[in-house]
């Protein structure tokens, strides 16, 4: 095996509106996902606070500034917005949390929660006479901001539509730990791909949205099958990566393939929705594996360097690595032999 170095380092992160700050300035706000057990629980804000604080508590709890907590039994655009998200965004430009620039770190459907809080807080917070915030940018990990395949069927099993056969019922129930019914779909209506795609799809904010995606399972591959291309067992790669369309795509990249290979990706993702940047891929690494603290193989870049509106950049560290056996190069992000995903991305704060 010989390696072949390439210096890439970390440049400004995304310093429109922040260009002195340093990244250790900027607050660390966290959007949890779709969490199934509040569909049949429907739990009250203070229960919706423990099971954020919950969710976070492998990795992330402990190196945020804080979290945005919202219920899956509720829709984006109705009390996940007016009850929750309105309430936090509202306490934190009084705190001026923002002022030295946050970053949000989303995971799953709190990319897509990010993506409609995103669009509409400047207009939100003006029109109460407060300062809109400062978001720097975003990391989301497993995004589902394109929808998720997964959550069509649920609904659809929970309204009764069509004819399913038994293994589609075991793989909903796989995901969701129980049956959905037509009185407790929630935010898996919001998580339709084409309820998704529509949901603030063409934002006037500029934030950058840095993606972070895996390529493996937690449920032994029998979600995978209802998912188009490569996936991360709950949400497909078009979604995760950004691609502007749903897919069956198998990278994020056209050059490189989730497991590092270089080379020609004939299905990569080579058009985005606005704004967002695939960053990382780990092929080890399932949905919730992401934001976890367990080393799960080593990560590959989706691209060299990203290139932002305001022209500044995103680096990482990366060496290119030949394998005689296969007579390949194979690109991975230095120190993430030993670093989980999420460590790596924390190391750009």
């Amino acid at each position: 095996m010989k390696t072949l170095s390439t210096y890439l380092t970390l440049a400004t992160l995304l310093a429109a509106g922040s260009a002195q700050a340093a990244l250790s300035d900027y607050k660390v706000v966290l959007v949890h996902g779709f969490q199934p057990g509040q569909l049949q629980s429907k739990p009250d804000s203070s229960q919706v606070n423990l099971d954020g604080a919950s969710y976070w508590q492998d990795y992330w709890q402990s190196r945020a500034d804080a979290r945005i907590d919202w219920p899956s039994h509720e829709r984006i655009t109705g009390k996940i917005s007016t009850d929750y998200v309105w309430p936090k965004l509202k306490a934190f430009s009084e705190q001026g949390l923002c002022h030295p620039g946050c970053v949000f770190v989303t995971h799953s459907t709190g990319d897509l929660v990010t993506r409609y809080l995103i669009d509409n807080q400047a207009n939100w917070l003006e029109n109460a006479g407060l300062q809109p915030l400062n978001i720097i940018a975003t990391f989301d990990f497993a995004g589902a901001g394109g929808g998720s395949e997964l959550g069509d069927m649920a609904v659809n099993v929970a309204e009764g539509s069509g004819t399913w056969n038994s293994m589609l019922k075991y793989a909903v129930s796989l995901w969701l730990g129980e049956m959905p019914s037509k009185n407790n779909t929630g935010v898996l209506n919001d998580l339709r791909v084409a309820n998704a795609r529509q949901l603030a799809a063409l934002p006037d904010s500029r934030v950058p949205r840095i993606r972070f995606t895996g390529d493996s399972s937690d449920y032994l591959g029998v979600t995978s099958g209802y998912l188009p291309g490569n996936d991360d067992g709950v949400v497909a790669s078009h979604s995760t990566c950004g691609a502007s369309n749903a897919g069956d795509f198998t990278s994020c990249s056209v050059n490189v393939g989730y497991n590092g290979k270089l080379t020609t990706q004939s299905r990569g993702v080579s058009q985005f929705m606005p704004y967002h940047y695939p960053l990382l891929m780990g092929e080890g690494y399932s949905h919730s594996g992401l934001i976890h603290n367990k080393h799960e193989g080593q990560v590959t870049t989706a691209a060299e360097q990203v290139s932002l509106l305001d022209g500044n950049l995103v680096r990482v560290n990366s060496t290119d690595e030949w394998y005689w056996l296969n007579g390949a190069y194979y690109r991975y992000v230095d120190g993430s032999d030993t670093l989980t995903m999420s460590e790596v991305v924390h190391s750009f704060l």
